[in-house]
């Protein structure tokens, strides 16, 4: 099998993977509703189909056993059960080290996949055991009775492939095989459009079928067998007796010219000719006075009524398949990530343009600069949306988190979200998993009580997590709460003593106690378990919202809860930051962490008695001198900035010689041998090819306050 078809095949499988594990979270909540039944069989049911297409029989032998047991679901035979969803996530999360280990030997636990069909076998062996006996389940159909039983229906179907249906590996045959499984089916092939041996092609289908199938299965079964080719075929199924839909009595049908105009053999128009010399049915009954003419007439409008309104449905619904076919095209990250990477080197030559034509003072060079910097600009701001994702696609994988240990813990969970639908860059989603993981687990085994404690307390048993996000700016805003019992501000604070991060009678604001849990190793955790207590705690998660360009903040009350706010930037290739000088040197500060510049004077200076502290506006803002951080050379202006800053909650201002103004800042990466240098988060080639540093604000915040414990 071509790696290109492979490749498809397991990107879609991943896909429908994270699909299945929502459905079947739903599931658990709602075991009778036949949608989400429905749904988790389809995925089961096009994973084993491609799976066999595309040379992954394992796949597809493993996931029929699934398949099979969601297939007795569906017909009433058997009922969703913990067992059950507990058997298909695990299912869900082999299938997926299928896919991880196709062609890698030994990268695949036989035994867990047998454990698992073993596990399925058994769920249907006690499903058989459960179930009443054959001879009086369901009465046998005397020899005069027609095939199928009384929830059979009739169905018309027309398949009609593409012409080129083999070479995507569609064999028409086999699908005609599987619609003979579902019940009594007759099957007759067209063969009009087959052209004449000079001008056939081997490789192409000219042949189309029409199929009659009496079957209980539903419509459903029948949909589910053209489920891989149904975008790329002409397929009608519709309903000619039972489902609902019975016409008449027992022998009445329709006419011989209604059903060949309906299959689309012969125009009405045509029938209407051959019998032009008949009269009319409304004709003879008004010559026979059985009706009046305007009896006829009103029974014509309903006829005409009903005929123009399903066919503006029919055109509807065929205009919304069209819009959804075309709608978006799958196109590999790597190529986006090029797209967004070449615009941000348009975007540097772009600013080198503005600069030269301001330089020399040429209008029609100026006006053609600001027309390239408006197109920029537009095609930099779609190149960003494209790489843009809801973030719900991140919230739906907690869900299996908070599920299963919840379970571990003893606990009683649920996770609610909101803002799903809010956008970020695909990178930061990717860098976002971690942190949000450890966040989550910390709620759940620190935060939530156990069902009897919450009791106690006056709470109800079930405990809640509630992830939330909306935009805030160019940044957005997510909250992780729990109702649980809230940050142990004494514990935290005698731990943080014992590790000599503040002295034994220091008196802090409980924002600063509760920010102490982000030192390195601190945990006060008193075992170690599966979920915590190991020494690894929320510095990790602070270094990487850090590394991401955001904040963290906790908020906390004793009995009620926690509440951990972050604030990320919506993406991390192109920016919007401030540029300022220092002596030669340029930096850029990102402006989504810009609160408003001041002046700082010589005055100002002396006044502060030697402290590192500004007032504005009747508060104290401390700052840090730049000059003196980065050690350059240089005369001091006597007037400087001050550029404050918000990091956490807490306002800092940045000393600097001089503010440029905004500039749009293209993100590079300094390179292994500046890994260490942790007070920059990157570079930009500015306009005139000079290179300026970007400013990593959170961590100089950091590395200051470090210098200033006792």
């Amino acid at each position: 099998m071509d790696n290109q078809y492979a490749d498809t095949f397991k990107e879609e499988a991943y896909e429908l993977l994270a699909e299945l594990e929502n459905s079947l979270l739903e599931l658990e909540d709602r075991p009778d509703d036949p949608e989400l039944i429905g749904r988790v069989f389809r995925v089961m049911h096009t994973i084993k189909g491609s799976g066999a297409m595309f040379g992954f029989d394992d796949i597809a032998a493993f996931t029929h056993q699934v398949e099979t047991a969601f297939d007795r679901v569906r017909s009433g035979k058997l009922i969703v059960s913990r067992k059950m969803i507990n058997l298909t996530l695990a299912a869900r999360d082999q299938i997926k080290v299928m896919l991880d280990g196709a062609g890698q030997e030994g990268a695949v636990d036989a035994a867990v996949t047998g454990q698992l069909v073993a596990g399925f076998k058994e769920l249907l062996n006690e499903d058989q055991a459960a179930a009443p006996p054959a001879e009086t389940a369901m009465p046998q159909p005397s020899p005069s009775e027609p095939p199928g039983d009384e929830n059979s229906a009739t169905y018309r179907i027309r398949f009609k492939p593409a012409l080129n249906v083999f070479a995507n590996g569609t064999n028409p045959v086999a699908l005609l095989n599987e619609l003979r499984q579902l019940g009594d089916c007759r099957i007759v092939a067209q063969m009009g459009d087959v052209p004449v041996l000079g001008e056939l092609d081997p490789e192409s289908c000219y042949i189309f079928w029409d199929i009659i199938l009496t079957t209980a299965a539903g419509l459903d079964a029948i949909k589910d067998v053209f489920i891989f080719v149904e975008d790329d075929c002409e397929i009608r199924i519709d309903t000619l007796d039972g489902d609902g839909n019975a016409e008449g009595g027992d022998e009445a049908y329709k006419k011989l010219g209604e059903i060949l105009v309906e299959r689309g053999d012969i125009a009405a128009s045509d029938i209407d000719s051959a019998l032009a010399n008949q009269k009319r049915l409304g004709e003879m009954l008004v010559e026979k006075g059985m009706v009046t003419p305007t009896q006829v007439h009103s029974a014509l409008l309903e006829q005409q009524q009903v005929k123009e309104v399903r066919q503006e449905r029919r055109q509807k619904e065929e205009r919304a398949r069209a819009q959804e076919a075309g709608a978006s095209i799958r196109v590999p990250a790597e190529k986006l990530d090029v797209l967004v990477n070449l615009v941000g080197e348009l975007v540097t030559i772009q600013a080198r343009m503005t600069q030269t034509a301001a330089r020399r003072e040429d209008a029609e060079l100026i006006s053609i600069a600001e027309e390239v910097e408006r197109l920029t600009a537009e095609l930099r701001d779609n190149a960003l949306n494209i790489r843009m994702l809801p973030i719900g696609t991140t919230f739906n994988k907690f869900k299996r988190l908070v599920r299963d240990l919840s379970g571990e813990l003893g606990k009683e969970i649920e996770m609610t979200t909101e803002g799903a639908e809010t956008e970020l860059d695909k990178t930061v989603i990717e860098r976002l998993n971690d942190p949000m993981v450890h966040l989550i687990r910390n709620c759940i085994d620190h935060g939530i009580e156990k069902p009897e404690v919450r009791e106690a307390a006056g709470k109800p048993r079930q405990g809640t997590v509630r992830l939330a996000a909306v935009h805030s700016g160019d940044s957005v805003m997510l909250t992780i709460e729990d109702d649980g019992a809230g940050l142990g501000r004494e514990a935290i604070l005698a731990k943080a003593v014992e590790k000599g991060l503040v002295a034994p009678n220091a008196e802090l604001p409980d924002q600063e106690i509760y920010n102490l849990i982000f030192a390195p190793g601190f945990s006060t955790a008193s075992k170690v378990t599966s979920v915590s207590g190991r020494g690894v705690g929320m510095d990790v998660v602070k270094r990487a919202i850090d590394a991401l360009r955001g904040s963290i903040t906790i908020n906390s009350r004793p009995g009620q809860g926690t509440v951990i706010s972050i604030r990320i930037p919506l993406t991390m290739a192109i920016i919007e930051s401030l540029l300022v000088q220092i002596g030669e040197d340029r930096f850029l500060i990102p402006l989504s962490l810009v609160d408003e510049c001041i002046e700082l004077t010589r005055a100002d200076v002396a006044a502060a008695h030697g402290r590192n502290m500004a007032t504005v506006r009747g508060h104290l803002v401390p700052y840090i001198p730049l000059r003196q951080k980065f050690a350059i050379a240089g005369t001091v202006p006597d007037i400087e900035q001050v550029v404050i800053t918000e990091v956490n909650g807490t306002r800092v201002g940045f000393v600097v010689d001089r503010v440029i103004g905004e500039h749009q800042t293209v993100i590079k990466s300094l390179g292994r041998a500046f890994k260490h240098v942790d007070s920059m988060s990157g570079a930009t080639i500015l306009g005139d090819g000079s290179v300026a540093l970007i400013l990593d604000i959170p961590q100089l915040v950091r590395s200051v306050e470090e210098v200033s414990l006792p």
